[in-house]
């Protein structure tokens, strides 16, 4: 659907985003990864054309977007920002129609296309009548990406959209977007410096620095098949932690040990479950084996140290 080509951006005598290229299919997920300074941000802004490139090309859906009314390009894309922008004397409705008003959406329409969109990520139809300054940092970027998604743009752009959240309320609100379909449906190109975002939400990851492209892959790939010192050096400060939340009980089965013990007090879990949610799981509850099932059937009864050692020796395949 979408495709960069050598992009190149100078300020003054600096090169931002040099020579830069990858691909989006349709309903990808694409992160744009790096920290402050890398050119995720002037690469994001160049696809909406709010930065002109200064040489290279970006193609949506077969049509280079110089040649697009800038204007007609954007009624096409989303734009979901960390300072999210809502109008605090509009209602919280009022704030996601607005991209529909503006189109010309008759009021019935538009109010109940609000209603759908509140429902969709995860708000009560009550909080439509609130204003801004009555919902939290979590709620209102929830209406930001709300108001992003109204009138069914095949593309959505998201520049550091958790930023402001405090950790607990973003981990809980990125684990919850995960699951929704707008994450599984739509196109989308989201800009951050938090690793944790990157691995939760990319089904692939486009890491930067110094406006290059160090490696583009699957969190899986990023994680386990670095391609450089740069690259493995980058995710090396939370690396456990991510491995094991992209792996899952399924994917290490093979090399689980068994054990002759009863599932009954066992932490029971999925197949479908990441290793570190389980570990979590396990230890919270002060549980020390862990009942693995599928389709409520008991398939394996093990232990949480049986459950790391299971995926050391997955992770090993990665490096053949």
């Amino acid at each position: 659907m979408i495709e960069v080509k050598n992009i190149c951006k100078n300020y003054g005598q600096k090169r931002v985003v040099d020579n830069v290229s990858f691909q989006v299919s349709e309903g990808q997920t694409l992160v744009l990864l790096g920290t402050s300074g890398s050119g995720k941000t002037t690469l994001l802004k160049m696809i909406n054309r709010l930065i002109i490139p200064a040489s290279g090309s970006i193609v949506i859906d077969g049509k280079n977007t110089a040649e697009i009314n800038p204007s007609i390009l954007r009624k096409k894309i989303g734009y979901v920002i960390q300072q999210v922008g809502l109008f605090p004397h509009y209602t919280i409705l009022e704030n996601i129609g607005l991209i529909l008003q503006l189109e010309g959406w008759p009021d019935t329409k538009r109010v109940s296309r609000s209603k759908e969109m509140l429902k969709l990520v995860g708000l009560e139809e009550s909080y439509g009548s609130r204003y801004p300054h009555e919902l939290s940092g979590g709620q209102q970027q929830r209406i930001g990406l709300a108001r992003a998604m109204a009138n069914n743009p095949p593309l959505i752009l998201m520049d550091e959209p958790f930023g402001a959240l405090d950790p607990i309320t973003k981990q809980n609100l990125i684990e919850e977007l995960k699951v929704k379909k707008i994450f599984i449906e739509k196109t989308i190109i989201m800009v951050t410096h938090d690793v944790f975002e990157a691995i939760t939400l990319g089904d692939k990851i486009c890491l930067l620095d110094k406006g290059q492209i160090k490696q583009i892959g699957t969190p899986k790939e990023m994680l386990f098949q670095p391609q450089s010192s740069f690259v493995k050096e980058f995710f090396d400060a939370q690396r456990f932690r991510l491995e094991l939340r992209i792996t899952t009980l399924e994917e290490i089965l093979v090399f689980i040990s068994p054990f002759n013990i009863s599932s009954e007090g066992a932490c029971e879990v999925g197949l479908h479950q990441s290793v570190w949610e389980v570990l979590e799981q396990a230890e919270r509850n002060n549980q020390a084996s862990v009942s693995i099932t599928d389709r409520s059937e008991v398939i394996s009864v093990t232990t949480p140290e049986a459950l790391v050692s299971a995926f050391y020796q997955y992770k090993k395949q990665w490096k053949t």
